[in-house]
Formats: structure tokens, C-alpha cells, sequence
């Protein structure tokens, strides 16, 4: 990622600290594609959570996190490249830079990658991969 300056950094601990106010680990994390280039390589993804039957959309405090750039013209998180499913990378990212290192395991429906890797363990334990304390789903 790119340099930041240091309101750049400020905002951007602004909004993991308001991120963290609004998720935890096990909580589904929406996204929408809202444009593919032309060439298919680049989209605008936005992302959304659901609070009190409400749908809000956290678009840009993800883009602070993450350091991905808005697409304004079409409201999501600007996102290139091909091949793999990049709303789920927008997600993992957000819950690697939210949770830092690991998250305890929620007891069942943990979305954690050691679940589906033989760990049959849903007491309250470290999973070392925060990428996947979020669950990540299209709408």
C-alpha cells in the first residue's frame, strides 16, 4: 500500500475503532457488485451490513481500513484483478486488519478456515487466521 500521511493514518484508526464498534467476529459481511470494466479486470464492490433490519452501507470505512479506493461514479470499493472471488478478498482483508492477528472461536457457526481443515473444536480457542472471523456474502 501507499504512503499515508498522517491525517491518512488518523482516519484510518478512526475507522477501524468504528468498524470494531460495529463488528465482531461470526457477523455476515455483504457484498455487491456494482460494475466490471470492460476488460473484466477492475470492479466497484460495495459492501453492506444489515443493522436493527436496516441495510447500511460501510463502503467507505472499509475503504479507509483497507486502503482500497473508492470507485465514486459507482459507489463501491474499487478492486482489480481476475480469477478469484474479490469480494471475499475485500472481507478477509477487513477482518485481518480488524482483528490483527486471531480471534476466539464463537462455538458453532465459526466461519474459521480450521473448522473446515479437521479442527472439530467449537469451545472458546484461538483461530489464528482473522481473515476469517467475518463471513462474506453476495447480494
Amino acid at each position: 500500500m501507499s504512503k499515508l500521511t498522517k491525517s491518512q493514518i488518523a482516519e484510518k484508526n478512526r475507522s477501524i475503532e468504528e468498524l470494531k464498534t460495529i463488528l465482531k467476529p461470526g457477523d455476515e459481511v455483504y457484498t455487491k457488485l456494482n460494475h466490471v470494466s470492460k476488460s473484466g479486470m477492475q470492479r466497484a464492490i460495495s459492501v453492506k451490513i444489515i443493522r436493527d433490519n436496516k441495510i447500511q452501507n460501510i463502503s467507505y470505512l472499509v475503504s479507509q481500513v483497507t486502503e482500497f479506493k473508492l470507485h465514486n461514479k459507482y459507489e463501491g470499493i474499487k478492486i482489480g484483478g481476475c480469477g478469484m472471488d474479490m469480494g471475499f478478498e475485500i472481507v478477509y482483508n477487513l477482518g485481518r486488519i480488524l482483528f490483527k492477528e486471531s480471534f476466539n472461536c464463537i462455538g458453532k457457526g465459526c466461519p474459521s478456515n480450521d473448522h473446515f481443515n479437521g479442527d472439530r473444536d467449537y469451545t472458546s480457542h484461538p483461530h489464528s487466521d482473522s481473515g476469517y472471523a467475518l463471513k462474506q456474502r453476495w447480494i
